[in-house]
């Protein structure tokens, strides 16, 4: 895991001022990259390539980036783990066997071993035969051009575009800052699709002509292209679509019954985590003692010879503390467990961190407890396995099923009859269902408790006022403003239209007769990597740590699309083969309870604690000075979640997210 950038530039640095400009440009992401730093430089092509390493396999110097290929032709740089790269050396022997070539390796990176892939095979192919999670950039002195991949599922980022007339790419935003005079301006469009989502949905950043690499694509970028200011969207090119890999269940063997696919999935499952669990450093998993979690540390356990190493973290207020559920699944597959109990205070400590861990605005706010875990196991381990991606492969989320079975009892009514029951719901103060929600929880066992049922009634309200069709109610779900217009002020030079039409282009159209599935296809394109994903790297990250998501192996993804569809839902119950498989390790009693999420009490601390700062982020003359939020309706939002009214944390939330950030990076 590291951090790269790098620039083509046509402003005719000199070869000082290109390194001077490349180490601050590097020095930016020495979080990801502590061990090791690297430049390499061609001024008379005005190119320069910054690499900054966090060593996990061969951490002698021949794993030292930027690396240039034995016939010195090529020069890499790269962000990531190729588990399969043993196995790509012995193809890359037998290959030079053939031609009668001897095969000398200097050391035992993954980074040689992608090297010399690329001497031999071209840049595509290489990078289909690829098993791991990556951002690769490679340049080739010949052609004089640039070559940059990401992963298939998004697991590393990668940004790239346009700063003072030169390309620039990194693995986060805030090395492109550091690029001379820097001025990219604040994309309205990007954010009002922020305010939507709580995130900035791939392609677009929150910089005008800056853009995220989209998963499973790369880009080909000549001096040319450069010096004639080339549209870079149209240099652009897939290798991998999740749509093509999609069965859609015409093909699924009828043959088949379920303990054939539940074999063929944990094999596939203990293979992907067998050969995420090599490393040359201490390596752990994150342990909540759900489902996800719990299965990946179980296939970790099983085939190692001592206690692995798990970690969760804990919270003083009970209604949100879940340790004791890790607790109970690590003492029973026996791990080394590790509890990590922070206090309120050490919480909202992590709060002034955020913009800079972030680099643009993000507001999901499990950002806090994913970073404190990270934290604590960056101190025992350098790599850590989690179960992301496991809702979205297998029907986890209750959207999944719930608004199907919605969707089929109120389809029938005419929209403005849909639109009054939304309305009539929304009246119903927070308090008033907060009150209902503890006296149904009274009557009920654990295994059938209902938790924050204001926030759910809430979505219902804005999903029955606001659909028309399934499709519409899938995106008020997701949203959580279903008109982010209503909160940032519009700017008649940006292009909505374009911009619509250029994140639609990446939500290929595919033909799923599924709505949950359709459901689960859209979150794996979007949510996954640009919340999810992002979430989790920029936190581990910033405490050095590596992070492995075993689902996200391309062929656990590949044979999970392949399963028919009642082996992620059944009996209105999500991810049934992930169930069925863990409880060949773990009783079915210590798993099963309602999902809550990794959730922390942000609206009463911003009733409480938080609410002084929160206060000066809302501050009315500050927002009207900034100019990009209505500040009559933040303020009205505000008073609202103070008095109880409504829950607004979430939209207070994303609003503090790009207060602050705003306050960060103007």
């Amino acid at each position: 895991m590291c951090g790269i950038t790098g620039f083509i530039s046509v402003n005719n640095f000199s070869k000082e001022d290109s390194l001077g400009v490349i180490n601050k440009m590097s020095s930016t992401l020495s979080h990801r990259g502590p061990d090791d730093t690297g430049y390499w430089q061609d001024t008379s092509n005005q190119i320069a390539l910054g690499h900054k390493r966090l060593s996990i396999l061969d951490l002698s110097t021949l794993g030292h980036q930027p690396m240039t290929s034995t016939d010195n032709r090529f020069v890499i740089i790269f962000n990531g783990e190729i588990y399969n790269h043993l196995t790509l050396r012995k193809e890359v022997e037998e290959y030079r066997n053939s031609k009668k070539i001897n095969t000398s390796w200097k050391g035992f990176s993954d980074t040689e071993t992608l090297l010399t892939c690329f001497e031999i095979w071209d840049f595509e192919i290489v990078i289909n035969k690829l098993v791991g999670m990556f951002s690769i950039c490679l340049y080739d002195k010949d052609l004089k051009l640039l070559k940059i991949a990401r992963d298939r599922l998004g697991e590393k980022p990668m940004y790239y575009g346009y700063v003072n007339n030169s390309f620039v790419f990194a693995s986060e935003l805030k090395a492109l800052k550091e690029f001379p005079e820097f001025n990219n301006k604040i994309n309205r469009t990007a954010l009002k699709k922020y305010f939507q989502y709580m995130y900035i949905p791939c392609p677009y950043s929150i910089y005008s002509d800056i853009f995220k690499l989209e998963p499973g694509h790369f880009i080909s970028i000549s001096l040319n292209d450069i010096k004639n200011s080339i549209d870079l969207r149209n240099k652009i090119e897939p290798y991998w679509l999740l749509k093509d890999n999609i069965d859609n269940n015409s093909n699924v063997n009828v043959y088949k019954d379920d303990s054939e696919y539940l074999s063929e999935l944990e094999h596939h499952l203990q293979t992907a985590i067998d050969s995420q669990s090599i490393a040359d450093v201490p390596l752990g998993a994150f342990l909540s003692g759900g489902i996800d979690s719990s299965l990946i540390s179980s296939l970790m356990q099983k085939n190692s010879p001592k206690p692995i190493q798990t970690f969760t973290v804990g919270f003083e207020e009970s209604n949100f503390d879940e340790s004791s559920f890790a607790k109970e699944v690590a003492t029973h597959l026996g791990t080394d467990h590790s509890e990590i109990f922070v206090t309120s205070k050490e919480a909202q400590e992590v709060i002034p961190k955020l913009p800079y861990i972030y680099d643009e605005p993000f507001s999901d706010s499990s950002q806090i407890p994913t970073y404190l875990v990270c934290s604590a196991a960056s101190k025992k381990v350098k790599v850590a396995l989690s179960g992301d991606a496991g809702d979205e492969l297998f029907g986890g989320y209750n959207r999944y099923f719930w608004a199907p079975r919605l969707w089929n009892k109120v389809s029938w009514m005419p929209f403005p009859l849909r639109n009054f029951l939304g309305n009539t719901i929304s009246l119903i103060p927070a308090y008033g269902l907060d009150n209902l929600e503890s006296k149904f929880n009274n009557l009920r066992s654990n295994d059938k408790k209902i938790d924050n049922f204001s926030n759910k009634a809430e979505k219902l309200a804005r999903g029955l006022k606001n659909s028309k069709s399934i499709d519409d109610l899938y995106l008020s779900l997701i949203s959580e403003w279903d008109n982010p217009s209503q909160i940032v002020l519009d700017n008649e030079n940006d292009n909505e239209a374009q911009f619509e039409e250029l994140v639609q282009s990446f939500y290929s159209e595919v033909s799923i007769n599924n709505t949950s599935l359709d459901m689960m296809y859209k979150d794996s394109l979007s949510y996954l990597p640009d919340d999810i994903l992002c979430k989790v790297d920029r936190a581990a990250m910033a405490c050095s740590l590596e992070t492995r998501v075993p689902f996200l192996d391309h062929r656990v993804v590949e044979h999970a699309w392949k399963m028919p569809f009642n082996m992620k839902i059944r009996e209105n119950k999500g991810k049934w083969a992930l169930r069925q498989i863990l409880y060949k390790y773990v009783p079915s009693e210590m798993i099963e309870r309602p999902k809550t999420g990794f959730s922390i009490p942000v609206g009463e601390w911003l009733r409480g604690p938080l609410r002084d700062w929160a206060e000066d982020l809302l501050d009315e003359k500050k927002i009207i000075d900034q100019g990009f939020l209505n500040h009559k309706n933040v303020r009205e939002i505000w008073l609202l979640h103070l008095n109880g009214r409504i829950d607004y944390t979430a939209r207070i939330w994303s609003i503090l997210m790009f207060q602050s950030w705003l306050e960060v990076n103007s």
